[in-house]
């Protein structure tokens, strides 16, 4: 039996189909002979990764299409490829190590900014390897052909791995690496397919068959062969479009997005509306800072099909962990502990000032009732200071997220100058665990089950119910249905997540009282582990 952590719910059994991992470092010798025709290989070997990518974008859909393009866009990238020519001609290299070496310095860069630019280290990595497996003339890294329905075992994917992925034919997902907010994790939860992550050894047990459970985290490999099955995931067909508890209780649900492409996918996927719209989203390729007017266009879009309807537009939560080009950030020894979200605002308010006119001229264009929220609150006066000027600018909802501790501490003060608060549980479980969010070996630390990110959010619940304010999730964790119905009885009004998880909520939470669910809560809180969390919750749940 092997553990890990559990990222998408189902339990499936079936043969072990291993993905094929990339060819290693390469060797830095012997130099070429003609340095000039070694560098030219490295464009051409580029162009067809990129073509190869664009290729299966071109027949995905959804999120997979994005993903895939996105992978595509980084292996045309001109910077990338002139570092590694630079490389084969400066310090003769051969052109596998040269791409291998510049691929290494811009996923150092990444790595140190930290938070959003952090996860595309990965993304990094997999058009590396493509590169200098296609300059190798080898078949490139990732999934091979499934003829049958098969548990994938690798030791982490890449997102052009898990973008390609049939449901039908891929039975549950299990790494060695990775964390709850992983690719491998978001994808896994957006197809239904039972994934569990950080399985530490399980590459060298060499299983020939797995029976995986994605709630608990438990993988084990059977003593005797037993018949393949797939999950049972229920996808919410039966839920009414109202998010309510049986007893009436009402709990929004609602969808966390980023572009017009998402709105419209939470739109078809029954979202009463948006938790979360991720505004830096709209601004990461820019160089300056987009005018009000581009702004403006880039809100309505996303606000369109929410006529009539929520929308909670978080403000740019910008800074050391995603630089943006205009607003010249400096170097930070750490930079997920730097001058990020609301800290940024305060040092160009002027950027704030701008970003709140395009959300309210958006939000008159397209009949949205919009509010707005500050990421990174940390003290009362934070909090304070940012309604006031979100007031000052024509928006009677103003909130804050909470995803650092001392927030959580000083809750019933921060409800006495904001109207709501949305709880950002990624963050919220990395700085009270003090475990990176994207370290899989500190994957269990980073479990939104965890009793003492419980108890925070309790905290938080109860200070929302006594001033008779709102407080939502718009994390990952509000996607598990088990740990939906835990928030909502520690006293959470509104849950936000991945569209393809909202009519699967819904339709769990209609099936029990607002009393049984903080029966739940409770069981939950007095677990000593998140092992004992989930399989309590689950008892009592099913």
């Amino acid at each position: 039996m092997l553990s890990g952590v559990g990222v998408s719910p189902g339990r499936a059994a079936g043969p072990v189909i291993v993905v094929a991992q990339p060819a290693g470092e390469p060797p830095a010798g012997p130099p070429p002979a003609d340095l000039a025709a070694e560098a030219s290989r490295i464009a051409s070997a580029a162009e067809h990764v990129a073509a190869s990518l664009q290729s299966r974008a071109d027949s995905a859909t959804g999120e997979a299409k994005q993903l895939l393009e996105t992978t595509a866009l980084m292996a045309a990238d001109p910077s990338l490829r002139s570092q590694a020519e630079q490389l084969v001609t400066t310090k003769q290299l051969p052109a596998p190590r040269a791409v291998y070496e510049a691929a290494a310095s811009f996923a150092d860069a990444l790595r140190a900014a930290g938070g959003y630019m952090a996860e595309r280290v990965r993304d990094i990595e997999d058009v590396r390897d493509r590169v200098v497996a296609e300059l190798l003339g080898i078949a490139p890294p990732g999934v091979p052909e499934l003829t049958e329905p098969s548990v994938l075992v690798a030791q982490d994917l890449a997102p052009a791995d898990t973008a390609g992925l049939d449901p039908k034919l891929v039975l549950a997902l299990v790494t060695e690496e990775g964390g709850p907010t992983s690719h491998t994790a978001i994808l896994a939860r957006a197809l239904g397919i039972p994934a569990v992550v950080a399985v530490r050894g399980v590459l060298a047990a060499n299983p020939a068959q797995l029976i995986v459970d994605g709630e608990t985290g438990a993988v084990e490999v059977p003593s005797s062969p037993v018949t393949p099955f797939a999950a049972e995931v229920s996808a919410g067909a039966d839920w009414n479009g109202i998010g309510t508890t049986s007893d009436g209780l009402r709990i929004k649900i609602l969808a966390n997005v980023g572009s017009a492409k998402d709105a419209k996918a939470a739109a078809e996927a029954g979202a009463e509306g948006v938790g979360l719209f991720r505004t830096e989203f709209c601004y990461l390729a820019a160089t300056d800072e987009p005018s009000v007017e581009d702004q403006h266009a880039a809100y309505a879009a996303v606000l369109a099909p929410f006529h009539g309807k929520p929308i909670i537009v978080r403000t740019l939560d910008a800074g050391a962990d995603k630089p943006l080009a205009f607003l010249n950030p400096d170097p930070e020894p750490n930079p997920a502990l730097g001058v990020r979200g609301i800290r940024v605002s305060r040092e160009r308010a002027d950027v704030l000032e701008r970003q709140l006119a395009a959300i309210v001229s958006a939000a008159a264009e397209t009949g949205a009732q919009v509010s707005v929220m500050a990421p990174m609150i940390a003290t009362v006066e934070e909090a304070a200071w940012f309604a006031d000027r979100a007031h000052a600018a024509g928006i009677a909802r103003a909130g804050v997220m909470i995803e650092v501790p001392a927030a959580a501490l000083v809750a019933e003060e921060i409800f006495s100058v904001v109207e709501f608060v949305s709880i950002g549980t990624n963050d919220l479980a990395q700085y009270t665990l003090a475990a990176d969010r994207q370290l899989g070996a500190v994957a269990n630390l980073n479990d939104p089950w965890q009793p003492a990110l419980l108890r925070l959010i309790g905290m938080i619940g109860k200070a929302a119910q006594a001033a008779n304010k709102p407080a939502g999730v718009c994390g990952e964790a509000a996607a598990d249905p088990n740990l939906a119905s835990v928030l909502v009885g520690l006293g959470i009004s509104s849950l936000s997540m991945n569209p393809s998880a909202v009519r699967r909520v819904g339709a769990a939470l209609a099936k029990h009282t607002e009393d049984y669910y903080r029966q739940v809560a409770r069981a939950a809180l007095v677990s000593h582990t998140t092992a004992d969390a989930k399989a309590t919750v689950h008892a009592m749940l099913s």
